[in-house]
């Protein structure tokens, strides 16, 4: 047993968990592994007594009295700031409640230089940081005797690292620090994923097999669906959602403390001013938790919420995971959740502590979302939860990593590739792949040798260094993964920074404009660099800022949960139904009388024709980025059987081709329509493939550092970016075919917007399926949300609203 930990444990009156006490085995025996266990049950402390005991039993004993507390002995990495700063009170907290001397620091993009400095110079025992910083302290001279005594790295929330370009660069850095110490002891923690044993794998890489340590803990979650008074047979995307904002009113009140989640930054904004018009009251016990406010605004809130002042937080994925609060009493989630990991890790905030019951309330944004209720349940019963899939080949973040290594002490090329092809990440690249990447750092590639900026290292005995100070400084700042659109600085005329908003969305407003952020009415004055400078307004109307990441497809898992569905409609009883399906069942019929009701082994096909064209509705269930490149192969398809144009609409269920012309239905042949013979083929001849890589190839452009984003507070334009980015890609494209950043934006768009790999897996289940096709006079329940939004975009919001109202009292006349 772990003394520092059973001492704690009997001062807080608790017991720990098995699965506490085997992460602490595992840990003093010097074994790395992965931590996985349900929220609010006690990771962090399962590792940091692990972390403590090494550092007592290990590494304290061997230091004379002049060595104490000069060497960095853990190293703490999370994902979020909050998180950061979360997990450096609790683990304080500690040190003063046992009285030992563990010092602990804190470095994030917050963190002051004053305090950096102290920190490089003084190190702390244990320092708790973020992705970002870890590569920024690499890129530091004197880094490898900086961690040159570094014994355990514990890196938190794993699994959502793990799924992007962040986890890539803790693997390189993994790779890094373990060659300067062998024997680094690595754990992660993570929350349930479908591929816990490949996470783990990835984590440690191909030399440390490490332990993976379960709890056998049941985490009880409830699940409601928040329904309508009246069902909508007709319904279309988000016309119900701010309908049900009276239901949830008794939901806040019945409890001290609520968190109501939305999937994006825009629908939070209009949430909360939405709750604040129906329940003035509100006021003061209401706040908004978003990742574009300021980090001052974010710390009152999730300070607020620790100290329960607040009794509502409308907030996106800024308070998914383990931020440390009190545990609230309800969870709100507003529309799809799109996954179902995500769906449990926000019940999970709910009831956040050992066998508490996480409740969690759905509200849907339309009609047929109401069935995700249905599905959620099904597949939360069911144990499925999504893979993280992690990106391989990432060359752009290898080229940022070779620089940032050049930037600070240099490095000898053999010894980095012998260590980076021991990630997963790079472990398939070859000698004359790598040899690329440090071209384009040494003379910018087989096209750009002519021009000086793009020599940015030399080789000095041996080694690949930057010695331009200029080149140095602005590799620092660009570091990182995170590609947004450029960002501008939100302030008062007094200085008093709000947050940040997007550039494209400002760029469409001038002086005197009003709009909503942080939950206030603003007037914009004027633009000023990247600052846009504002004054409260008494407006209540004004524009919603919309993030252009806010777009979030439902997963393989829940797509399957949802097809499911269909099982119980047909074949369960009317006692054995859930809530949802019984509410929805004279939909459900609306629909087989207009057309037919597929079941889960059946694909539905719609004909329609109207006096807006013909429509030809598909509905696999497979989720909206899915359905956009199965539209696109559908209609290449049928314009090769009748040369034809097609418009096309895509929701999460379905696929809307529509033509001014007869689509050739009689001709055509369902099985070739759907087949994947050719698919590959068919999807680079149906698809704007190029277009969609030079677009992505912005991204990676600024990752790999081939285009300068400019300084804080001084970004460069996003139409400069993208035009600079954009004439790279055309070099690359006429000159350089085989350039490796070229070939990676074409790889990212198959494998991330197109994703290939689900839209191969739905071909060929649709393969197997069978298919009914239905030559309708009308449309129907299914298709009517699909219609309404190819029909959104040829009037105003008003004009589109009044009209899609009577076309939907026609058809409800049916």
């Amino acid at each position: 047993m772990n003394e520092l930990a059973e001492h704690w444990f009997k001062l807080q009156n608790w017991q720990p968990y098995a699965f506490q006490k085997d992460s602490w085995d595992q840990m003093a025996k010097g074994k790395s592994g992965l931590l996985n266990a349900p929220t609010g049950f006690g990771k962090t402390m399962a590792i940091w007594f692990g972390v403590l005991e090494h550092y007592y039993l290990k590494v304290e004993p061997k230091l004379t009295d002049n060595r104490k507390a000069k060497k960095l002995h853990c190293l703490w990495i999370t994902p979020l700031r909050a998180l950061s700063r979360e997990i450096h009170q609790a683990t304080n907290a500690v040190s003063d409640d046992l009285g030992i001397d563990y010092t602990i620091g804190l470095r994030t993009g917050d963190t002051l230089a004053t305090e950096r400095k102290k920190q490089k110079t003084k190190p702390p025992n244990a320092l708790i940081t973020t992705p970002e910083s870890v590569h920024i302290m690499l890129a530091t001279k004197g880094y490898s005797e900086y961690f040159a005594e570094l014994s355990v790295i514990v890196v938190d929330e794993w699994h959502e690292l793990m799924g992007s370009k962040r986890g890539v660069l803790i693997e390189l850095a993994l790779s890094r620090l373990k060659a300067l110490n062998p024997k680094l002891i690595i754990w992660g923690i993570s929350a349930t994923i479908g591929n816990l044993k490949q996470a783990k794998a990835i984590l440690l890489g191909t030399m440390n097999a490490g332990v993976l340590v379960r709890a056998e803990l049941d985490k009880k979650i409830d699940i409601h669906t928040i329904l309508p008074d009246s069902l909508e047979k007709f319904p279309w995307a988000g016309h119900m959602g701010l309908t049900l904002a009276e239901k949830v009113l008794p939901l806040i009140q019945q409890g001290s403390s609520t968190l109501l989640f939305t999937n994006t930054r825009a629908q939070a904004e209009i949430w909360y001013q939405r709750l604040l018009d129906i329940a003035p009251d509100l006021a003061g016990v209401m706040a908004l938790h978003h990742g574009s406010l300021s980090q001052d605004l974010r710390n009152w809130v999730e300070n607020a919420l620790h100290e329960g002042i607040l009794k509502i937080v409308v907030c996106t994925s800024s308070l998914d995971l383990g931020v440390d609060f009190r545990p609230v009493d309800t969870v709100i989630q507003v529309g799809s959740p799109k996954g179902i990991a995500r769906f449990l890790q926000r019940a999970g905030r709910s009831g956040h502590q050992p066998g508490a019951l996480s409740t969690i309330y759905f509200l849907p944004t339309h009609s047929l979302e109401i069935m995700e209720g249905a599905s959620l349940k099904y597949a939360v019963a069911k144990g499925m939860v999504e893979d993280r899939i992690p990106f391989i080949r990432s060359f752009d973040v290898l080229i940022q990593y070779l620089t940032t290594l050049a930037v600070s002490e240099g490095f000898d090329a053999d010894v980095i590739f012998k260590e980076v092809i021991k990630t997963h990440c790079f472990e398939s690249i070859n000698r004359q792949e790598f040899d690329d990447c440090l071209l384009l750092i040494y003379k910018g590639g087989k096209t750009l040798d002519a021009y000086d900026e793009f020599h940015k290292v030399k080789i000095i005995d041996g080694l690949y260094k930057v010695t331009d100070k200029k080149i140095a400084l602005r590799h620092v700042m660009s570091i990182g993964t995170i590609v947004n659109d450029a960002m501008m600085q939100v302030k008062f005329l007094n200085g008093k920074y709000l947050g940040s908003i997007e550039e494209w969305f400002i760029s469409r407003l001038k002086p005197g404009d009003t709009f909503w952020f942080s939950g206030r009415s603003l007037e914009l004055i004027m633009v000023k660099y990247m600052q846009v400078i504002v004054r409260s307004s008494n407006k209540k109307r004004g524009r919603i800022p919309s993030w252009m990441g806010g777009r979030l497809p439902i997963s393989a898992n829940l797509g399957a949960a949802i097809r499911h569905t269909f099982k119980e409609i047909h074949y369960k009883s009317v006692e054995s139904k859930t809530p949802e399906v019984k509410f929805l069942m004279p939909l459900f019929k609306e629909q087989s009388r207009l057309s037919y009701l597929p079941k889960e082994n059946e694909l539905l096909i719609e004909y329609v024709h109207t006096k807006y064209g013909y429509h030809l509705f598909v509905y696999p269930f497979e989720g909206k980025l899915v359905h956009e490149g199965m539209a696109a192969v559908l209609a290449y398809r049928l314009s090769k059987i009748k040369k034809s144009t097609f418009s096309i609409a895509t929701n999460e269920y379905g696929i809307e081709l529509l033509s001014d012309e007869k689509i050739a239905v009689a001709e055509m042949s369902l099985e070739d329509l759907f087949s994947t013979k050719e698919l590959y083929r068919d999807i680079q001849e149906g698809i704007n493939t190029m277009e969609m890589a030079r677009r992505q190839f912005r991204e990676i452009a600024g990752i790999s550092g081939l285009v300068f984003k400019g300084y804080p507070g001084k970004q460069i334009k996003t139409k400069h970016l993208q035009a600079n980015s954009g004439l790279f890609f055309s070099v690359f494209e006429d000159y350089d075919r085989d350039n490796l950043l070229l070939r990676q934006a074409y790889d990212e768009v198959f494998i991330f917007q197109l994703e290939i790999v689900r839209m191969n897996a739905a071909f060929q289940r649709i393969e197997a399926h069978k298919k009914v096709l239905q030559t309708l006079q009308h449309l129907t329940p299914f298709s009517f949300p699909l219609f309404t939004e190819s029909f959104r975009e040829k009037y105003s919001n008003e004009d589109w609203l009044s009209r899609i109202e009577k076309i939907k009292q026609q058809l409800e006349e049916l």
